[in-house]
């Protein structure tokens, strides 16, 4: 075993200042995996501080669930698979954040999307939950496809798939071209465009989102695990990682603006008309993506982390406190099924309260203190994208405290709609349940607060080592003076969308003024996912469908495999020995004939071959 120091030679230099370290990064080569001319690569790890941040992260959310685990699949059967699936997949993750090459981030890459599909199809007996499954691989397939191009480019380019090699060569391909279908394309946008599309799949930017709500088939801890620390923040963490490269290709930041923007308020909308409690907290997680991605677009990187690590604190919080709600209700999640939960779920209802206050951007919680920094930086670029995803995030937050808030109301303000069956069994929390909710309840008040000005405050070296941002791509100085009334419009929206809610819920005005003002149409295009899911299955999936059976199942599969294929050549022989059995049987000299036939055509074959 090998250990080496990027930064450091000697072990004796160590100086004894304490903040000398937090720069420092660190390598540990365990050998050579694949070596092949030119092609070498090792298995080697970098440890640096984005990746240790990173390793906290998931490390304590994988913890909390595990321990959530204990209680919440106790009934359970199949409890050692499931554990075990649970443990792989932060096996996987942890892979992913410390390879110190594509390579081995791509191991750790597809191992996350292998997991994603045992875990959603753990109750394999619920046709739903497989075909949920196979959705998340195929629709993870597609964007995995341009995360390969992208490292194959990445290699024909820079002729190595390191990190720190690519990183540093980086700003030498600057403005060069090559020549595709006649036309001239910059080499470092190419190769971000498809590492952004590789993203795309993983944190389910809009278009590639679809896999994202069905996952909900699997364990509420599956749930939880996937959408705060593990499979949606790989392709966020994937950006963050190569801003070396993504800072010199500004026309795809400008795509990668754009298309967080629009996926923050695609997934708010659509999260407004769902009834399925974890598929509201899914499209809220999309939403956050969202936000994540176009802060990455406008090259706040440090940013968009801080609000990966403060949404995994408050999203683990509020998958948790939906299970222990669907727990303690025998398995409902129609939250229209729910309603007077209040006194008999105190603690839970709780927990959800500061869930959701965090995931509104509420004052002094831990999401306001990144979710409002993101906003002000929009508006602090002072140009027509900085302006646009504003405006675009300022009404996302509007719609999240608007069906946060409906979360919580038809939950436990509402009148009961639950079964009288199902109401005598409602019980709270059992003890490992409601410490993990504990500790994450705390991290999403206090977490924020704490990491502020270590991860986002002016003047930290805190990335140095491990974030690039070029000078004039910098807002952060301009955000402190932008006019104050723009820093408040978020809590103003939060506030109005709130008292809008609350309003509209205790008077059961919503279903009437749908019928009254015939937005009948709007609540059916919100209600069927903009119709992207339909749009698929039309242009997409019926004639893919039909255009392999017919052409692929039946003429090559059925007909010709089964002909000259395995099949029908071991019919063949067990037809023609059937045939001789009884044409040879009891007559010497017949075996003799076809003896002597058989080894004449072995020699015949032998000597033509030789």
């Amino acid at each position: 075993m090998h250990y080496n120091n990027t930064v450091l030679t000697n072990q004796a230099h160590l100086k004894s200042d304490a903040s000398y370290y937090t720069s420092a990064p660190f390598s540990l080569d365990l050998g050579t995996w694949i070596e092949s001319g030119l092609f070498k690569v090792k298995w080697e790890f970098y440890f640096d501080n984005l990746t240790l941040t990173m390793l906290v992260v998931v490390n304590l959310i994988s913890f909390l669930v595990h321990l959530y685990s204990v209680d919440y699949m106790a009934h359970d059967p199949n409890l050692g698979r499931f554990m075990s699936y649970l443990s792989l997949f932060t096996f996987f993750m942890l892979i992913l954040i410390t390879g110190d090459n594509f390579i081995v981030l791509f191991l750790g890459w597809e191992g996350v999307g292998l997991c994603s599909y045992l875990l959603i199809g753990f109750w394999y007996t619920r046709i739903q939950a497989n075909k949920s499954a196979i959705k998340a691989m195929i629709v993870n397939r597609i964007s995995d496809f341009g995360l390969t191009i992208g490292i194959i480019g990445i290699y024909t380019v820079f002729k190595s798939v390191n990190f720190a090699v690519v990183f540093a060569l980086a700003p030498l391909f600057q403005d060069q071209t090559f020549l595709f279908l006649g036309y001239e394309v910059d080499i470092l946008s190419a190769i971000a465009a498809m590492l952004f599309f590789g993203a795309c799949g993983k944190s389910a930017q809009i278009g590639l989102h679809t896999w994202l709500p069905d996952a909900m088939e699997g364990p509420t801890p599956v749930s939880a695990l996937i959408h705060a620390a593990t499979m949606v923040t790989a392709g966020v963490f994937l950006i963050i990682k190569c801003s070396p490269i993504f800072e010199y290709a500004p026309s795809i930041l400008t795509v990668i603006t754009f298309v967080g923007a629009l996926t923050a308020i695609f997934a708010a909308t659509t999260a407004l008309v769902q009834n399925d409690i974890k598929k509201v907290i899914a499209y809220s997680t999309c939403s956050q993506l969202g936000y994540m991605i176009f802060a990455c677009g406008l090259s706040n990187y440090h940013v968009s982390f801080f609000h990966l690590v403060n949404h995994a604190f408050f999203k683990a919080l509020l998958f948790l406190s939906a299970g222990a709600i669907i727990h303690s209700l025998s398995n409902e999640q129609d939250m229209r099924r729910y309603g007077a939960l209040l006194n008999l779920l105190p603690y839970t209802s709780i927990m959800l309260m500061i869930g959701s206050l965090s995931l509104m951007g509420w004052p002094f919680l831990t999401g306001y203190y990144s979710k409002d920094l993101i906003l002000e930086l929009a508006y602090a670029k002072y140009n027509l994208s900085g302006h646009f995803v504003y405006w675009v995030g300022l009404m996302t937050a509007f719609f999240t405290s608007f069906y946060s808030y409906r979360v919580f109301y038809l939950t436990f303000i509402s009148k009961s709609n639950s079964y009288h069956q199902v109401a005598a069994h409602i019980h709270e929390l059992p003890k490992k349940m409601a410490i993990a909710l504990a500790v994450l309840a705390l991290g999403s008040i206090f977490l924020g607060y704490f990491l502020k000005d270590l991860f986002v405050g002016l003047g930290t070296d805190f990335w140095a080592q491990s974030i690039f941002i070029l000078p004039k791509n910098n807002s952060q100085i301009e955000a402190e003076f932008i006019p104050h009334i723009y820093k408040l419009l978020p809590f103003f929206s939060t506030l109005i969308a709130i008292c809008l809610a609350n309003f509209l819920f205790e008077y059961k005005m919503p279903w009437s003024i749908c019928s009254r003002y015939s937005y009948a149409n709007l609540l059916r295009f919100l209600s069927k996912k903009w119709y992207f899911d339909a749009v698929y299955n039309r242009l997409v999936n019926v004639p893919l469908l039909e255009a392999a059976y017919n052409n692929i199942f039946k003429i090559f599969d059925k007909r010709l495999l089964e002909i000259v294929g395995p099949y029908g050549l071991s019919a063949l022989f067990l037809r023609v020995g059937f045939n001789l059995k009884f044409d040879i049987d009891g007559e010497p000299y017949k075996y003799g004939g076809l003896m002597f036939f058989c080894c004449t055509i072995l020699i015949f074959l032998y000597h033509f071959y030789i």
